[in-house]
């Protein structure tokens, strides 16, 4: 079949694909698992990456593999578990590209035989069904490839396999544009969708049959891309002289050898004999057509070539790695001939290789497939030979006789013709190099900076860096990079550098929700709204009543030694515990008058209605405090369960008995057993144990009361017939494991009345509002109880006495020097989400603070894995700062200052601890249990998931089980079953038989902590299981517990509205859902609200519509009767007929009122929400607050279903609303992103995972569960898992949460904030000592002394760059703009990049008014100024296949234009002194590298090091170039690079030494332009300039492609930027009338404006 039929076809396909590229997330692949999901990588699209890297040079093999594996151990050392798949079909698309078809064999072979890589090769094409068929067992996340090949043919090939990946629920991740940090890796993220699925299944039958088009259509290509290397010879004939040349070498060989002699040898003579047979078949062509078009290589020619490339393997043989980065780099090119025969020697090369990998039987050492050729080495000898031999150079004995070997084989090998001797090389004149004017690369006269950091005289600096700064590089004073320093002012962080003016922080500038000092009356009722709605909002976290707080001193205890308590109490202790006592009695007294008024009708109740009686009778328990009411209460219950039972087993004869009533007894059993003891009288006891024994537990009865047991028939069968039918021990384990007993932690705090330390919860909102419900407390005027500090706003912050802050806020008030006064009156700080110092985004912020404070603190966490290793850490910085007080001379007495007056004595009696104390808690208080959904023909199941069947038998023995996979009580009986049911056998099957474990023999209360240890002992007897030789027992256990095949073939977007009537049919409601993408938690959200609606509509009567019209049509004409009434009453208020008039009006308009109110009513089986749960005035206030936000209106219809959504864009409004609504139990239904995963209050009953992304990983997926089960009112926590994976399902359960590891601590915005603390710090010894804590600690170098030097260094670079910059003088003083630089650091390196262009004018010259004395400015400025900003704050960035061939565009650019000319030329020169100085200082740092890995393949670690050949005076001639190869790694030198490279932007990550731990982004450049892994520009999206053009968020969504909530946080965060850099300029400048300041003031107010409009 043609391919021409079927391109328009794939143009649909590219479509299609091209499409979805714009929308790809550009995530982490890596969060937090211990070991990623798995996932595959293609190949040749791996392949594509490496040979595109602009650092490579062609045919340098030994750097390819080294970019390979360097790649390949990023994606390991990351927790990377994947595949590497290379198709046989892919193989066809480098027949024209022959120089690429050994490179491909050889990374093939050499990945699967000198690495763990797990490499498949065994598909023929994506398409195959042995493809599908493993990509249905494994279920791989995600597929790694390139978006396009190395021609239009394979670009198609990656079509279909990104096509089929999708149709088969397989993600997509694109090669081009992935950019990697310390821990994370960035790329595009493609999911499958539901539309792209179905493309594949509609043309399903095109797909393939364009596919084996495709294929055809490479086969032909094959064909003429060989026919002029080959001539007329056949493809099957090369393949065979290919192997019968292996075959004649093993009988030359027969021990064997090295890959690298094999393959010179055999391609050697290979390309000989073809050469040899093509010159006798043209010859022949020739003779006949009598015509000569140019006279190709002779074949001595070729042999003379040959011979040069058997010395160069010679010198691969001989030469370690550091002689050979030392090469010339020659140039010339190769002449065409020379390059046509060079071609054909590389499909030798091909030959040979795919016929090594049979040759099992022979000894072949395959370790250095990685260095079959080197031909920049090839072209320095062909040079040498060709213009310096005259030298006459000795090539050294070893390699002589390498060489000659080498050659002498080659000739025993090419049978047909003598191929000559090994020496002379060159036998022939023709030149095979080009001339060239400069052909060999003089790297010595590259002009690097000056080697050296500026000396600078500073006391941090001394104390940092001082141990190194002996060994270092220094400037003399003389050097021009010291004397071209400006002597710059001194900027002072107090006073305004012009104006004297104080200069606002970070803190000034965050808006202030009240103005503290106003005395305005509607001010005043506005705080008092806001501080009534936050005791309201704290109220529906807690119900706990308010409290006063009352101030009492610390007193110091006093150790008489042990004495009577009533010598110990005061009179007025004894007068306050006597009136206790009686209050306790008075109480007491009242409860028993209430339960003998309400006894009656609750035990009525329960004789009519078991379950609504009981429920009855526990909501008195709760509101009881009396120990003797509860007693007779519970007695009560007893007493009419055990009736109902009876009367139930009665009736219901010998058929399967409900056992709930059963199961009703035993919880009130269990309460009066375990909680009265001490009320028991011998009667309660007969009661109790005569319930046991009709639920048929003797032995329990018997244990608890003796009677005499009658032997007769009858009773025996009574027995029967109201037994339970299982043992005590197992009736507890699987029907009451929700309410056995918990060792529940009720001690409360001393300190603090009614505190109970594992109430707390999470988040700033909630907090504040949790505090201000919880305490009050009379304070002086000016001072507040509990402040906020967010980014967004703040009141009461630095006059609180309780601090609710965000990490980032809080460093701001740690580094600002003059709040110092405010940091020292810290008494303590708790660290909530700890985990968060291993996260994604301001991980760092978390070090500085735990490093910075010197208060008692406690750090808060549920899901660490090394907690040693953090508290380690702690600890050792806690010992630092014990020295560095004694140092200082001080302790707690004299940092007392702070305090205020009245309070100091009790902050000298206050001791220091320097102690840090690891506690750890394993017991959770609700049980989960987990259930996957799966869909069939529309059908919602459920199919509960045993935590054990998440296991494997090799997993458990690696790892034994998860220290956090925890059974529920029936979970453990299911295992024990099991276990029991596989091994007939089994020795301990009685020892753990429920009834006889020890722990729950004879037992009437089994407690949580029994079944503990029942778990315990099953696990750890699976385990010996595995261990000790009974496998396939385990195996088989394993495999029965897990769930039937779970099928889901719908759409699942639609079915789940489905989903939720499901679990609301189960009273599974309060749940919450949980997805990843914002789009998606809206539209769920929204398909729920249709579907309810939906099904109100079907049940409304036909007409009930059109009567809703009529009556609004008559409730208006009555209200404009009622207006016009009032108007005439207003003239005549004597005639009293118009006020009976106005009477019926009214009463007319409240009649139809309620009548349309009826008529539109919801239904309550047509929504979620509990109307009950809140009252109409209540509801109307929490709706009142939103009424003007954004999603305001949305949110209040959603919510009248009883439905809701949350996310990161909502506002912190919008928020509360459905955090208050869903906690009242108002809402039922929310969808949610990760924002509720971190600490906010939202318990429910069920979480749905509803959505697979990278971000479920170990660590969100304990977090989100662990929201399921509400306290207190739920005993069993149910999680679900809808369209989930079962192997991700698997993957979450058992993997371990993540392990803190430090992120790269500095930058250079911190290292301007740490001397600005130093040098202006309130208290300068204190100031310097928190410097120094964050720059001796990070997390990345605890442990790590190398480490710990090169961030010494890197301080260094950027002190250097400060000082060049003007930021900093050399005693470290803060001088120029760095104030303007630190308020921006958010945004490193823009506000670098930004005062630059401010220092230069640049700004000046751009913003000129619209005329001479005018200040406004021009649209035109106005759009200019917008995309200068564009491109340096914000920047996001499309992949590079979307610009090639975009669609149209309705309302935007879409594609960000560059920066004006001179704005790109002050860029230019900003990047280039950065690139200079960072240059240097890779050099410098390049002396810690590990140079005997730098000599090893990172992943296969093939040594390549070694001593120096010295006796070739040739191989020193050629590889004379030691210079310039200091910084770079020695691979990497084999393309010719050198430390100049270090010079061009974009080149750093890829050819710095890897073992220094520096990468690219630590330096603070900020490039232009943007290009992928194939060197294709990557445009920037234009979405500010665009939204600030036209002001539609809808365009921003529609044509650049952006999530709405997410172009609403960017264009948020970039109209504060502009916010903040107008504020900072209006501050710096003394001209009030300056065009910079008018025109930022302009722009920020016309953006707000806009912006505020959405």
């Amino acid at each position: 079949m043609d391919l021409e039929k079927y391109m328009m076809f794939l143009e649909d396909m590219s479509q299609l694909i091209l499409n979805e590229v714009p929308k790809a997330d550009y995530d982490s692949l890596f969060n937090d698992f211990v070991e990623s999901e798995f996932f595959l990588l293609d190949g040749d699209s791996l392949l594509i990456m490496c040979v595109c890297e602009k650092s490579l040079k062609q045919g340098q093999d030994l750097h390819f593999f080294y970019l390979v594996e360097r790649y390949l151990v990023d994606l390991i050392t990351k927790g990377g578990q994947f595949a590497v798949v290379f198709f046989k079909d892919a193989e066809n698309t480098y027949f024209n590209l022959p120089e690429l078809l050994p490179l491909r064999t050889a990374l093939i072979l050499h990945l699967q035989h000198n690495t763990n890589i797990d490499v498949r090769t065994d598909f023929s094409g994506c398409l195959s069904q042995e493809w599908e068929a493993f990509l249905e067992e494994s279920y791989p996340y995600f597929l790694i490839v390139a978006d396009e090949g190395l021609n239009n043919l394979q670009t198609h090939l990656f079509n279909f396999l990104i096509i089929q990946s999708w149709a088969l629920k397989i993600n997509a991740v694109l090669f081009a544009g992935q950019v990697a940090d310390v821990l994370r890796l960035y790329a595009y993220f493609m999911p499958s969708r539901h539309k792209n699925q179905m493309f594949f299944q509609k043309n399903r039958r095109t797909i393939e049959n364009a596919y084996r088009s495709l294929i055809k259509q490479l086969e032909k290509c094959r064909a003429l891309a060989f026919a002029p290397l080959f001539g007329n010879l056949k493809w099957e004939n090369m393949m065979e002289e290919a192997h019968e040349t292996i075959s004649l070498l093993k009988q030359l060989w027969p021990e064997g050898s090295d890959i690298r002699r094999v393959l010179c040898v055999t391609s050697c003579s290979l390309s000989l004999r073809f050469y040899h047979q093509l010159l006798e078949s043209r010859s022949e062509t020739t003779a006949a057509h009598q015509q000569v078009e140019g006279k190709p290589l002779a074949l001595q020619e070729v042999e003379d070539l040959c011979k040069l490339h058997c010395l160069s393997v010679a010198f691969l043989l001989c030469l370690p790695l550091s002689q050979r980065a030392c090469t010339r780099f020659v140039t010339s090119h190769w002449i065409e001939d020379i390059q046509t025969f060079l071609k054909m020697k590389k499909c030798c090369d091909y030959f040979i290789l795919s016929d090594v990998n049979i040759s099992e039987s022979w000894n072949l050492d395959l370790t250095h497939l990685s260095d079959l050729s080197d031909e920049l080495l090839l072209k320095n000898i062909a040079f040498y030979y060709e213009n310096e031999n005259a030298q006459g150079l000795h090539l050294g004995n070893v390699i002589t006789k390498d060489y000659e070997h080498l050659w002498d084989t080659v000739s025993k090998l090419v049978r047909p013709f003598d191929v000559g001797k090994p020496f002379p090389l060159r036998t022939t004149k023709r030149p095979f190099l080009k001339k060239n004017p400069s052909p060999i690369k003089d790297t010595s006269m590259e002009k690097m900076p000056s080697l050296g950091f500026i000396p600078m005289s500073c006391q941090v600096v001394d104390n940092f860096v001082g141990d190194i700064l002996k060994d270092l590089p220094f400037l003399t004073s003389d050097d021009p990079v010291v004397t071209s320093l400006v002597k710059q002012k001194e900027f002072d962080e107090l006073v305004h550098w012009h104006s004297h003016k104080p200069l606002s922080d970070d803190y000034d500038r965050t808006k202030c929700q009240f103005n503290e000092k106003s005395r305005d009356p509607y001010y005043l009722r506005s705080v008092q709204k806001y501080h009534v709605f936050q005791r309201f909002y704290g109220n529906s976290l807690e119900s706990v009543s308010s409290k006063f707080v009352v101030t009492q001193g610390i007193k110091p205890r006093k150790f008489y030694g042990p004495t009577s308590k009533k010598t110990q109490e005061t009179k007025a202790e004894i007068i306050t515990r006597e009136n206790k006592k009686r209050l306790l009695a008075k109480e007491e007294e009242k409860e028993e008058k209430k339960w003998s008024v309400l006894s009656f009708s609750i035990e009525e109740e329960m004789k009519e209605d078991l379950n609504s009686g009981i429920k009855n009778l526990e909501d008195f328990l709760k509101s009881c405090k009396s120990s003797s009411v509860k007693f007779r209460v519970e007695m009560v219950g007893l007493t009419a369960c055990l009736k109902a039972w009876k009367e139930y087993c009665q009736s219901e004869g010998e058929t399967t008995k409900d056992l709930s009533i059963a199961v009703q007894m035993m919880k009130r059993i269990y309460s009066v057993v375990e909680k009265y003891p001490e009320l028991l009288q011998e009667a309660d006891r007969q009661v109790i144990a005569k319930c046991l024994r009709y639920l048929g537990f003797e032995e329990l009865a018997s244990s608890l009361h003796l009677t005499q047991v009658a032997g007769n028939v009858t009773k025996e069968k009574r027995k029967n017939k109201y037994s339970v039918g299982i043992g005590p021990a197992r009736f507890q384990l699987q029907y009451m494991g929700p309410y056995l007993l918990r060792d529940e932690r009720k001690d409360p705090d001393p300190r603090v009345q009614d505190f109970i330390p594992d109430t707390w919860q999470a988040l700033v909102n909630q907090v504040a509002a949790t505090v201000q419900n919880r305490f009050r407390k009379n304070l002086p005027d000016g001072e507040a109880l509990c402040g906020v500090f967010t980014r967004d706003y703040r009141h009461d912050a630095l006059n609180s006495q309780i601090l609710i802050t965000v990490p980032a806020c809080f460093e701001i008030l740690l580094l600002a020097p003059h709040r110092q006064a405010w940091v020292k009156r810290i008494r303590y700080v708790i660290f909530d989400e700890v985990h968060c110092l291993g996260g994604e985004i301001g991980a760092e912020i978390w070090e500085h603070l735990l490093v910075m404070i010197r208060c008692p603190f406690l750090a808060l966490s549920a899901t660490i894995s090394n907690p040693e290793h953090l508290t380690e850490w702690l600890q050792s910085v806690k010992r630092y700062w014990k020295q560095a007080d004694e140092r200082m001379g001080q302790n707690i007495a004299s940092r007392s200052v702070g305090c205020r007056p009245g309070s100091r004595k009790d902050c000298l009696l206050a001791k220091q601890s320097y102690r840090v104390r690891l506690v750890l808690y394993g017991e959770r208080y609700n049980d989960l249990e987990k259930h996957i959904c799966s869909v069939n023909n529309g059908v919602i199941s459920f199919n509960h998931f045993h935590p054990c069947a998440a296991l494997t038998t090799d997993h458990i023995e690696k790892y034994g089980f998860p220290s956090d996979l925890t059974l529920s009580p029936r979970e453990m009986v299911q295992l024990y079953d099991t276990m029991f049911h596989f091994w007939a056998g089994w020795p301990r099957a009685q020892e753990l038989c429920p009834e006889e474990f020890i722990h729950f023999k004879n037992k009437i209360v089994i407690k949580k902590s029994d079944t503990r240890k029942y778990e315990e002992s099953l696990k750890a007897e699976l385990t010996d299981w595995v261990k000790s030789g009974c496998v396939k027992q385990a195996r088989m256990v394993l495999k029965h517990l897990r769930p039937g095949s779970v099928i889901s073939s719908e759409n699942m977007a639609d079915m789940f509205p489905l989903l939720v009537e499901k679990l609301k049919q189960m009273e599974k409601l309060p749940a919450l859902f949980f997805l990843f993408k914002l789009g998606a938690v809206e539209e769920r959200a929204r398909s729920v609200k249709t579907f309810l609606e939906k099904k109100q509509q079907r049940k409304r009567p036909p007409k009930a519509d059109k009567e809703a019209h009529d009556m609004e049509n008559k409730l208006r004409k009555v209200r404009k009767s009622i207006e016009k009434q009032k108007t005439i009453d207003e003239k005549s208020l004597k005639k009293p007929r118009n006020m009976d008039q106005s009477l019926i009006h009214e009463a007319e308009h409240d009649n139809l009122l309620k009548v349309l109110e009826k008529n539109l009513e919801i239904p309550q089986d047509c929504t979620y929400a509990d109307q009950k749960a809140l009252d109409a005035q209540t509801l109307q206030t929490v709706f009142d607050r939103v009424k003007l936000t954004r999603k305001g209106a949305e949110l209040k219809a959603l919510a009248a279903r009883g439905v809701g959504y949350h996310h990161s864009s909502l506002n912190f409004k919008e928020k509360q609303l459905v955090e208050i609504l869903f906690r009242k139990g108002f809402i039922r239904v929310v969808t949610a992103t990760g924002t509720l995963a971190l600490g906010i209050n939202m318990p429910c009953k069920s979480v749905v995972f509803a959505q697979n992304s990278i971000y479920l990983d170990a660590l969100n997926y304990r977090q989100m569960s662990g929201r399921a089960g509400r306290r207190g009112q739920d005993l069993l926590g149910d999680v679900y898992f809808f369209d989930i994976p079962l192997p991700k399902i698997e993957k979450l359960i058992k993997s371990n949460v993540p392990q803190l590891r430090g992120q790269f601590p500095l930058s250079i915005s911190l290292v301007l904030r740490l001397m600005l603390l130093a040098s202006k710090g309130d208290d300068p010894g204190d100031a310097q000592a928190k410097v120094l804590s964050v720059l001796k600690h990070s997390l990345l170098s605890f442990k790590q002394p190398r480490t710990l030097e090169m961030l010494k260094l890197y301080f260094l670079f950027a002190l250097q760059f400060l000082v060049k910059e003007g930021y900093l003088d050399r005693e470290g003083n803060p001088v120029g703009f760095a104030g303007l630089v630190s308020h921006l650091h958010y945004h490193e390196p823009s506000n670098l990049v930004f005062v630059s262009f401010l220092v230069r004018g640049l700004f000046h010259n751009l913003c000129q008014p619209t005329r001479k004395g005018s200040k406004l400015f021009s649209q035109d400025v106005m759009e200019k100024l917008v995309l200068v900003l564009a491109n340096l704050f914000g920047r996001t960035y499309f992949p590079a296949k979307f610009h090639e061939s975009p669609p149209k565009f309705y309302q935007s650019k879409v594609f960000l234009e560059d920066l004006p000319k001179d704005f790109k030329d002050a860029l230019d020169q900003y990047n280039k002194n950065v690139t200079e100085d960072f240059a240097s200082f890779l050099m410098i740092v390049s002396r810690l590298a590990d140079m005997k890995q730098e000599y090893q393949l990172p992943l296969s670690h093939t040594d390549f090091s070694g001593e120096e050949c010295e006796d070739s005076q040739l191989a020193s001639y050629l590889m004379s170039c030691k210079e310039g190869r200091v910084a770079i790694s020695p691979f990497v030198c084999l393309s010719g690079n050198s430390d100049g490279d270090l010079l061009c932007p974009g080149t750093l990550d890829h050819v710095t030494l890897r073992t220094i731990g520096i990468s690219s982004s630590q330096a603070p450049v900020l490039c232009p332009q943007r290009f992928d892994n194939q060197g294709r520009k990557m445009p920037l999206n234009a979405y500010a300039l665009d939204f600030y053009k036209h002001g539609s968020l809808t365009g921003l969504v529609q044509d650049n492609r952006m999530n709405e909530g997410l172009a609403y946080q960017l264009l948020k965060d970039f109209a504060l930027t502009i916010q903040s850099i107008s504020v900072s300029l209006r501050e710096l400048c003394v001209n009030e009338e300056d065009n910079v300041v008018l025109a930022f003031e302009q722009l920020s107010k016309s953006f707000l404006e806009k912006f505020n409009k959405i």
